[in-house]
């Protein structure tokens, strides 16, 4: 199926704070740009102080009211609700989530038609949070914990899969009991409004998820407010730490998940069809457009020359084109400034001395949609200490290293501040093994590249990040644990001595 028409006119959006779709109290409006077109299709409020401090009041009042008295039971029904209600309307969320970021209907389409196996898992998880009897060191007590949720949480989200890394927060911190304050990218916001439409009919109170809109300033408004008590945040390093930074003035919880340069390490003996289909999968797909995008590329000297020109034979053929056709392979970048980024690394690269041995500039298709189209691109003649290797481009850039030995791979691999992901590739099972465990990565894929999903962890050594998401102990980081103690004696005890 194909599918091209482009929206005709400027949607206008709301903010969705306690139950109500409301308007920025400062009047301030944003407006969200079509990456293939280049051209303005919505508008969202700019959210100020009061709208802020009124998401964060709502959330607090359902944590304290009809939300917290709901069972844990209770909660897994309404989250397996809500899965449901994505699968149903999983079309139309991954249209409005390619109009507005520019990734492929195809992707966005499996996002999203996947999302409902999070809310499934994490609602099942619900009511297993169970506490412990630890055996008590002195007579005449009784001790027990529980798992109380952590409260209010804020999460910040980045452009490139809005929904996918909302659900990586919202699914266990709803499981575990908490209540949400959401700002989305300022890029994209607006698959973020039509999801929060799905929780008033899947039955969820009002304020238990409210949608605040803005640019960096609401963020900020949001990770510092003293209201919330656990911010989870995915972008850039260098907002990450001014995230952290904020939340500390508050002693507010933080899961970080930050960029990524992770290093596809193809060996001698690799099935070279296999690692070139995974290496193109790592830094083309999403137009490269991930923090887990294998943008570099460490090859075995023996068989770099062939890996390379099969990479370069294959984004030769990689279709550009409108996201919203399903036989396009590789969309534009999410908006100018992203592509003016692209095109300024490459551009240092080269001058830097390294090579383009296919793609490097804008392609016509660019000048004839308006688009943000840069080509996929493969750089050889890197080594790892130049700009290209060392920082996150975040976008359709390879960059190819060749190396002679196993021990020099993982070195070159580990030689970054980030530790994100990593690919492997090779015949042998125990160079598998040892590879993988000796590079410094929260995610190593051994012959495939860029797998996710609910049950697995997820998050990065290093710069790339603090905590995991995803998985059965994620809801653990939505939850605080309290100690309760049971005198059992009726014997006085010396007030003067503890214990």
């Amino acid at each position: 199926m194909t599918v091209t028409e482009q929206p005709a006119a400027i949607s206008e959006y709301r903010m969705l704070i306690g139950g109500h779709w409301v308007s920025g109290t400062d009047g301030g409006q944003l407006t969200t740009t079509n990456p293939f077109t280049g051209r303005a299709w919505a508008v969202v409020p700019e959210a100020g102080a009061a709208d802020v401090d009124a998401a964060v009041s709502a959330a607090r009042a359902a944590l304290d009211g009809p939300w917290g008295r709901l069972t844990a039971t209770e909660r897994g029904r309404l989250l397996r609700r809500l899965g449901a209600l994505i699968d149903e309307r999983a079309d139309h969320l991954a249209r409005i989530e390619s109009t507005d970021n520019g990734k492929l209907l195809r992707e966005m389409s499996g996002q999203l038609h996947s999302l409902s196996g999070w809310y499934d898992y994490f609602g099942g998880l619900a009511d297993k949070l169970e506490g412990t009897t630890p055996p008590p060191t002195k007579q005449g007590v009784f001790i027990y914990t529980r798992q109380e949720p952590v409260g209010v949480v804020g999460a910040i989200l980045p452009w490139n899969s809005p929904l996918l890394l909302l659900t990586f927060k919202a699914a266990p911190a709803l499981a575990a009991g908490c209540t949400l304050v959401v700002k989305p990218a300022e890029q994209t916001p607006i698959s973020t409004l039509e999801f929060a439409k799905l929780f008033e009919e899947a039955g969820f109170p009002n304020g238990v998820f409210n949608v605040i809109t803005g640019a960096r300033a609401a963020g900020a408004l949001l990770t510092s407010h003293p209201g919330v008590d656990k911010v989870a945040f995915t972008g850039s390093v260098e907002s990450g730490v001014t995230v952290m930074q904020s939340a500390a003035q508050h002693i507010a919880r933080v899961t970080l998940e930050l960029g990524g340069k992770s290093a596809n390490v193809v060996f001698d003996d690799a099935d070279v069809k296999s690692a070139i289909n995974g290496i193109v999968a790592g830094i083309f797909a999403a137009t490269g457009q991930t923090c887990i995008a294998g943008s570099r590329l460490l090859v075995s000297r023996s068989l770099y020359e062939p890996v390379i020109a099969g990479v370069v034979e294959r984004a030769s053929r990689i279709r550009l084109g409108n996201p919203l056709d399903t036989a396009t392979e590789m969309g534009p970048c999410s908006s100018r400034e992203q592509l003016e980024r692209v095109a300024g690394f490459v551009d240092r690269a080269v001058a830097a001395g390294a090579t383009v041995a296919h793609g490097g500039r804008r392609p016509d298709l660019a000048a004839s949609t308006g688009g943000f189209f840069y080509e996929p691109t493969v750089l050889t003649g890197v080594t790892n200490d130049m700009e290209i290797a060392q920082e996150e481009v975040f976008g359709p850039v390879l960059a190819a290293i060749p190396f002679d030995t196993e021990d020099e791979a993982v070195r070159i691999a580990n030689d970054t501040r980030f530790g994100l992901g990593a690919g492997v590739w090779t015949r042998d099972v125990k160079r598998a093994h040892r590879v993988a465990h000796a590079i410094k990565a929260g995610s190593v894929w051994v012959n495939c590249y860029r797998l996710l999903t609910y049950n697995v962890p997820f998050g990065g050594f290093k710069m790339s990040g603090i905590g995991r998401e995803n998985g059965i102990d994620a809801i653990r980081d939505y939850c605080e644990t309290k100690a309760v103690w049971i005198n059992l004696s009726d014997d006085e005890r010396d007030p003067f001595v503890m214990g």
